[in-house]
């Protein structure tokens, strides 16, 4: 199980925790509560796979692309030459929703396989290793049945893995719900799970990182405070061992 090609998330507290990072070609639930890290760590996954020649895309239907861009320029390991070199490409996933012409409120089954075509499509044609869609939670509102969101993220995840393309899904939540999905049907499709929530400290909000569930890798479930700095984005430190 430990010789299974990885994906090197460049977290190093985080790839320690997996045995070498993320067996290639997994799709991962980033689930937490606004505001805990879900969007930085998911970028800094793509940017960190340009050291290994490794392209990234990143669907967001949360935020548009200039927010996007304008938010993650606070660190130093994003930049303008990235997107411009087409190294990381950013993708307004509504944009392409509306120019199929899909219906903006409910997908019907056959919208909902459109769309998965047009994401497969686009990864293959850009050769992306890895992936993130920001947020799964937004595009699941558009479907109408379990059992149409259960079929699209099972197809996403399927076809992205014959790619050999590694994926994150970011999975909004309600804070103080110990849960990983709003439909409670995402974590038991996708391979892993990291979840990201905040602990109160002396009124102050630490926010902390977890890995629940990894197919195909023996991994620790250390809790973490997660920080974010300008100069390292993510920063992870094992909660026995901080000062909080």
């Amino acid at each position: 199980m430990n010789d299974r090609p990885r994906c090197v998330t460049g977290i190093n507290q985080l790839d320690n925790d997996l045995n070498g990072g993320l067996p290639i070609g997994s799709s991962v639930l980033v689930s937490g509560p606004s505001g805990t890290g879900k969007t930085t760590l998911c970028m800094q996954f793509l940017v960190n796979g340009l050291k290994y020649d490794e392209k990234g895309i990143f669907f967001t239907s949360s935020e548009n692309v200039i927010k996007l861009k304008k938010h993650q320029s606070v660190y130093d390991y994003f930049n303008d030459d990235i997107i411009n070199k087409k190294n990381i490409s950013i993708i307004d996933l509504w944009s392409i929703s509306d120019k199929l012409g899909l219906n903006p409120a409910r997908y019907d089954s056959e919208e909902a396989n459109v769309l998965f075509e047009v994401i497969r499509d686009i990864t293959k044609e850009l050769d992306a290793r890895r992936l993130v869609i920001d947020s799964i939670t937004s595009l699941c509102y558009r479907l109408n049945t379990k059992e149409m969101l259960r079929d699209f993220i099972f197809k996403i995840g399927s076809s992205l893995a014959a790619m050999r393309c590694t994926t994150l899904l970011t999975s909004e939540l309600p804070p103080d719900t110990y849960q990983y999905s709003n439909y409670n049907i995402e974590e038991f499709i996708a391979d892993g799970i990291f979840y990201l929530s905040d602990v109160e400290r002396k009124g102050d909000l630490i926010r902390t990182f977890q890995v629940i569930k990894m197919r195909g890798t023996p991994h620790a479930r250390t809790k973490f405070t997660l920080n974010m700095s300008s100069k390292n984005g993510i920063e992870l430190t094992p909660m026995l061992k901080s000062n909080i």
